[in-house]
């Protein structure tokens, strides 16, 4: 009986011992991490350095936006520990120590003002490639007649002005560079979408996370998704119309349905491998745990084996 009133002490024991451990692992890791650059990423990076810090309360984390260029720039000048870059790295990046580890993917997406009086028969239609050329690129079609409708009213193209992963991209996609995309431009994510939304004949783009809100999973935030004709028949098929939410838009990505660029991956960027412990242990877990909160946040979760594959580049 004595032997037995032992052995739970002993157990009660171990258990307030480990707990005291892993309360002290946790705690273990101290220091800051700063982060800087794309609007693409910042929504999913908030969240990830809140469940981060809910880990480990002794790491801070200060994250600021300010489009992929900055990012690129504050990390490589060592202004910060790590740039959000959503478009992939150049030459001279690669040759001046740009490490990319990709995290997750989305997509950069055509957009009008949930009033304009052009959606109802751009879903029925849908926009080709080569006419969003002729907007965004050539500026051949100044008025949207020159797509088909019976309106003399000019089409109001908005872009980016500071040097966003979402422009690139978007002009990547008709083979081009940011500097050739035509429009009124505007600073920012939220500032690109707020503008096309107050204007009904304007037309931009914007990542999924400024179109959908994640509550509802649908475009209620005053711009909408404007479908592409991917095979220019001059009417949306069936196949082609996944824009209602942003579960169909992923799904659509996922399967390849969805054009890649202005599909693309996102990354976290640092100078060189990183060495620093603390920002090895975030990326670390953002390609593991942090995995969780990426598809509720409205981005695209990678395969296992691209995980893997980035997840080596950080050990």
């Amino acid at each position: 009986m004595k032997t037995y009133k032992l052995s739970i002490v002993a157990v009660l024991l171990l258990v307030l011992v480990n707990a005291s451990t892993t309360k002290v692992a946790a705690q273990e890791l101290k220091g800051n991490i700063s982060i800087s650059g794309a609007f693409a990423l910042y929504p999913i990076t908030v969240k990830w350095a809140e469940e981060f810090k809910k880990l480990h309360p002794g790491v801070k984390i200060d994250i600021q936006a300010g489009g992929a260029g900055k990012g690129i720039t504050d990390v490589l000048s060592k202004v910060t520990d790590i740039g959000l870059v959503s478009r992939d790295l150049n030459a001279a990046e690669n040759k001046k120590g740009a490490f990319p580890v990709a995290v997750t993917k989305d997509a950069v997406i055509p957009t009008i003002s949930s009033a304009s009086p052009y959606r109802k028969v751009l879903y029925e239609r849908g926009v080709r490639k080569d006419a969003f050329n002729n907007i965004f690129i050539t500026g051949k079609y100044k008025t949207w007649n020159a797509i088909g409708f019976k309106s003399e009213a000019p089409i109001h193209v908005y872009t980016r002005s500071d040097a966003a992963g979402a422009a690139e991209t978007w002009a990547k996609y008709f083979g081009k560079k940011q500097e050739d995309l035509l429009g009124v431009a505007v600073f920012g994510d939220p500032g690109l979408a707020q503008a096309v939304k107050r204007d009904p004949n304007g037309i931009g783009f914007n990542n999924i996370v400024y179109i959908y809100d994640m509550k509802t999973n649908k475009a209620t935030n005053g711009v909408v998704p404007v479908p592409i004709d991917l095979n220019n028949n001059g009417k949306l098929d069936p196949d082609e119309n996944f824009y209602g939410t942003v579960d169909e838009l992923i799904a659509a990505i996922v399967a390849g349905k969805y054009p890649s660029p202005p599909a693309r991956d996102l990354y976290y960027v640092t100078v060189g491998k990183p060495s620093n412990p603390i920002v090895k242990e975030f990326i670390k877990y953002i390609l593991t745990t942090g995995q969780q909160y990426v598809t509720e946040a409205g981005y695209i979760k990678f395969s296992k084996e691209k995980l893997g594959k980035e997840l080596e580049k950080v050990k």
